[in-house]
């Protein structure tokens, strides 16, 4: 193929197409000598005599006959190919992958994903869960177009920038006596219990354990997991309390099923974005990142 030039393809096709030179350059917007420049340099490519003139009409030779075939499949190949990355540049196709925490899974893309769904229908989206230092290396390392993480964070090839706080609140189990909501729990208080609480190792128990430790309390959890739905049965159990997101109790059975409280000091975490400093975005990475700028 190299040295092969679609364009004398197309113009030897349109040719042969219309019978002659003249037609073919006013078809294609050429000059009749640019027209027969580029058969001229066709037939040299190949070595073989692709056009003849029969009176004031141009035919394929044998040789034209058999190339036409496989012009036509180019050039239907090429302008699906325009197509194709027509749609990308519109936004309607394409692919994002990014990554997150199990929590903001759950809670936070779901809608965001179903309306980006809704004005891109073609966009493929690809969701990866991991602890934050994982989606960073996923993004550091290009398997990830961009990611909503557990902040702090920091990298130095990669742009992180805050979106949204969430404040975090003590959950416990639904009783007699455990009414919702009232005063704020301090960490002393809190920690005067059996915890369960997210597994070691994520961004959010280190944000839980500094709330902890800034109450003189090293908190020691008789359970820890890396999955809330699962935290939030074992507490609806009975089986201990929990510091989780707001968000994360605030569905319709909800109510019936825990006590919330505030933290006192209150404790929040925030949500953030991250790209790669030097990636480019195509047209679907940009929609994603606009619709997590825009998230509440």
């Amino acid at each position: 193929m190299r040295g092969l030039n679609l364009d004398q393809l197309i113009t030897f096709a349109t040719v042969v197409e219309h019978a002659g030179f003249t037609e073919a350059a006013s078809r294609l917007g050429l000059t009749q000598p640019a027209v027969s420049m580029q058969i001229r340099n066709l037939e040299e490519r190949f070595g073989v005599r692709l056009v003849e003139r029969v009176g004031k009409r141009a035919l394929p030779t044998a040789a034209g006959r058999d190339l036409l075939p496989f012009i036509r499949r180019l050039r239907d190949e090429a302008e699906a190919a325009t197509a194709a990355m027509g749609r990308h540049r519109a936004g309607q196709v394409g692919r994002v992958r990014i990554g997150t925490g199990a929590t903001a899974c759950i809670y936070r893309l779901p809608p965001l994903l179903t309306a980006l769904r809704a004005a891109h229908p073609g966009l493929e989206i690809i969701v990866v869960t991991g602890n934050t230092p994982d989606i960073l290396d996923g993004v550091e390392a290009g398997s990830l177009d961009l990611a909503l993480v557990t902040l702090p964070a920091a990298r130095a090839g990669l742009s992180i920038e805050p979106v949204c706080s969430e404040d975090l609140v003590c959950v416990g189990p639904r009783a007699p006596g455990n009414a919702p909501g009232g005063d704020g729990i301090t960490p002393t208080a809190l920690a005067d219990g059996a915890l369960i609480l997210y597994e070691r190792g994520g961004t959010m128990r280190a944000v839980i354990d500094g709330w902890f430790m800034a109450g003189g309390i090293q908190p020691r959890p008789s359970m820890e997991l890396g999955n809330v739905e699962a935290i939030k049965n074992l507490v609806a159990a009975g089986l201990g309390r929990s510091v989780l997101p707001a968000v994360t109790v605030q569905g319709p059975g909800d109510c019936n099923r825990f006590a919330v409280q505030p933290l006192t000091p209150p404790l929040n975490r925030t949500l953030g974005l991250v790209l790669r400093r030097d990636k480019i975005p195509d047209p679907g990475v940009r929609a994603m990142v606009r619709a997590i700028t825009n998230m509440r």
